[in-house]
């Protein structure tokens, strides 16, 4: 299991911050995630997630499911940021 932090951009932080969706798609795949907002008020937040299977987290980032619940959380996903532990 490999831990990664992922920071993107949100349409509305406190309906990101309310949305289930995340454990919905991530629950199956094993990842457990923690959410994180930036505490001076912008748009921006993160998640650190604990991933088994990077290439199935990647093919599946890739799927037009992933795409569906990042528009469903209004994640912008041209700022998507996605670091591995060195």
């Amino acid at each position: 299991m490999a831990t990664y932090l992922i920071t993107h951009e949100v349409d509305d932080v406190e309906a990101w911050k309310a949305s289930r969706k995340r454990e919905e798609v991530f629950g199956p795949m094993g990842i457990t995630i923690r959410t994180f907002v930036d505490p001076k008020g912008s748009n921006r937040v993160g998640l650190v997630a604990e991933i088994p299977d990077l290439a199935a987290f990647q093919e599946f980032m890739r799927s037009d499911a992933a795409a569906a619940a990042m528009k469903h959380d209004g994640v912008r996903p041209e700022t998507l940021l996605v670091l591995g532990e060195d």
